[in-house]
């Protein structure tokens, strides 16, 4: 087992000999030895928006609810309304600490009544660096209510298939039409050589593509022949650039304990007009009548500038905010960010700037997200 700098042991995916075999440049992720790059960032990043590409994320956290109240029990821990989503479908949304601050970021979805074994069923799919965090305090809130949380991952494999070829490539290995699964839509699929997976039509990169939790021997087969088929393999640095061009939040980054999902630009989650309680709607409703101070915005950059992590935003020379996410855009040619400025310097169309080394470099606060097919 790989160490960090701190020799804290790294943990690996089962994918990882896979990934090392493939040319992956391995490094220290949220407590796992990962690969950041295959053939190149920029090459990666191009083979998603053009083609198809696939990613292991099995460093994920996957849990199953089981219970009949399991969606009832859940809504107390989101702001987001599980009823509007129904079996087969999956919605996007945050936990939420008292202050309206938020634990983490997940996808939920919804598999319904199970008849044989009579209980609702959901599936969340939660952060590497949160996952022992946020199951134990899951746990720690649905257990008492008689719902049943554990591990669906184990050591099994979670894999992303993105690009505008991923359905078609899918609908190869299983014979099937995906042509009725929506976005954010699910189901379970036989794959022909390969196995059983559990598919969401969801992903991290802006474009069509799924996300497939298969056992580690189907997993590894899969990547197989996926490689065997063209699908070029990427790593954590393309799925940065992808996500960031999508607007899509990375947590730790653009949001945290600190930050609610209406200062994070994320007020789509909060329905705060359902009657159902939920932890930190009471923060969330006087933020909703006061307003925010500060605002989660997307930044387009001139010239060459690439902004980064950190870097101060400034509007009229004095200091607004903070670049959370930054890089260079492949499919835009120009620097991009998401930065918390305060409120009154987030409209669109606000010039501002982003202090790099000293230097000033015009910014203007853009429409997310930056990239849209």
């Amino acid at each position: 087992m790989a160490t960090t700098t701190d020799d804290a042991p790294l943990l690996r995916t089962p994918l990882h000999g896979a990934a090392c075999d493939a040319g992956g440049r391995m490094v220290p992720f949220a407590g796992w030895e990962m690969a950041v790059q295959f053939s190149g960032l920029v090459a990666e990043h191009n083979a998603v928006r053009q083609g198809c590409g696939m990613f292991d994320i099995s460093h994920m956290g996957v849990l199953t609810l089981r219970g009949a109240g399991a969606k009832d029990a859940m809504q107390a821990l989101v702001p987001s309304d599980l009823f509007r989503i129904g079996p087969g479908e999956a919605c996007y949304s945050v936990l939420l600490n008292e202050q309206g601050g938020i634990r983490d970021d997940l996808i939920i979805y919804d598999r319904g009544w199970l008849e044989a074994k009579q209980t609702h069923e959901l599936v969340l799919v939660i952060n590497a660096a949160c996952a022992e965090a946020d199951t134990a305090w899951i746990r720690s809130q649905l257990e008492p209510q008689g719902i049943e949380v554990v591990d669906r991952k184990g050591a099994g494999t979670l894999l992303a298939l993105q690009g505008p070829e991923a359905a078609a490539l899918l609908e190869n290995l299983s014979g099937c039409s995906l042509a009725g699964l929506p976005r954010f839509g699910h189901r379970d699929l036989d794959l022909e050589g390969i196995g059983a997976a559990f598919v969401g039509r969801t992903g991290y990169t802006g474009e069509d593509g799924f996300e497939l939790l298969l056992s580690a021997e189907a997993g590894e087969r899969f990547w197989r022949i996926c490689l065997e088929k063209g699908v070029k393999p990427c790593g954590l640095g393309a799925r940065d650039t992808l996500r960031l061009e999508a607007a899509m939040h990375l947590f730790g980054s653009d949001m945290d304990a600190n930050t609610s999902p209406l200062e994070a630009s994320l007020g789509w989650l909060v329905h705060l007009e359902m009657p159902k309680d939920f932890i930190g709607r009471a923060a969330l409703e006087r933020q909703s009548a006061e307003g925010v101070q500060r605002k989660l915005v997307g930044l387009k950059l001139e010239g060459r500038a690439i902004p980064r992590h950190g870097y101060p935003v400034l509007h009229n020379g004095a200091v607004v905010g903070t670049v959370t996410s930054g890089t260079w855009s492949p499919s835009l040619q120009a620097g991009i960010a998401l930065a918390s400025v305060a409120s009154s310097s987030a409209a669109i169309g606000t010039e501002l700037g982003v202090e790099i080394r000293g230097k000033t470099e015009p910014a203007t606060v853009v429409k997310r997200p930056f990239y849209r097919r």
